[in-house]
């Protein structure tokens, strides 16, 4: 496990592009998914903190951009997540305005890491994320997340059926990922090294 990732601490929320901090010389990861699909309890586990990004049993709790300084110009970004959410209609429409806006026009995005419940994956919302993904030619990263929900073998054959599903795509990766289990998380962590261009562990321990 990279303790790179520890230091991660919050940086600001946005509700609009212009709340954003500067795009020029950084790299930022961000984390997507339907609501409810384990976002936030991924990003907590992937840096090895308890409570840095928010998390809730109501689908739709995370409303903003929310951003993670690692480093001056490194960032991990929390989205909204899409799907049911118990808001009013106009409200769902700003939040995936502001998705939009951030996936189609962010230069310093390196890629997605899309969150699937591994119960059920591969939803209609789960594969316009990815074809949009494809169209701006942006790397995704899948996490099968909420895996012990699953026994062994069940979970092996979801992510089969993923891979299988996706394999003529090579800009696109799938894990299994518990983060109640812990597990999943060095997996995770070097396709993060790779986007963000983290230097090696003996200088940034």
């Amino acid at each position: 496990m990279n303790p790179y990732y520890h230091r991660a601490r919050f940086l600001k929320s946005a509700a609009a592009l212009d709340q954003l901090p500067p795009h020029e010389d950084a790299r930022e990861v961000a984390f997507a998914g339907r609501s409810n699909a384990g976002k936030s309890s991924a990003l907590n586990v992937i840096c090895s903190q308890k409570s840095l990004a928010r998390t809730s049993k109501t689908p739709g709790r995370t409303q903003l951009i929310n951003l993670f300084e690692l480093d001056p110009g490194r960032r991990l970004v929390d989205l909204p997540g899409y799907g049911f959410a118990r808001v009013t209609q106009p409200i769902r429409v700003q939040w995936q305005g502001l998705l939009t806006q951030y996936v189609e026009t962010r230069e310093c995005l390196r890629g997605i890491v899309l969150m699937m419940d591994s119960r059920h994956p591969l939803k209609d919302l789960d594969l316009q994320m990815i074809e949009w993904c494809r169209s701006l030619e942006l790397p995704v990263h899948i996490l099968l997340t909420k895996a012990d929900k699953l026994k062994h073998g069940p979970a092996k054959q979801t992510l089969f059926r993923v891979q299988k599903a996706l394999a003529d795509d090579p800009g696109i990766s799938t894990q299994l990922f518990s983060a109640l289990k812990r597990e999943g998380i060095d997996t995770a962590h070097e396709v993060l090294d790779r986007w963000l261009d983290v230097p090696p562990p003996e200088t940034t321990a």
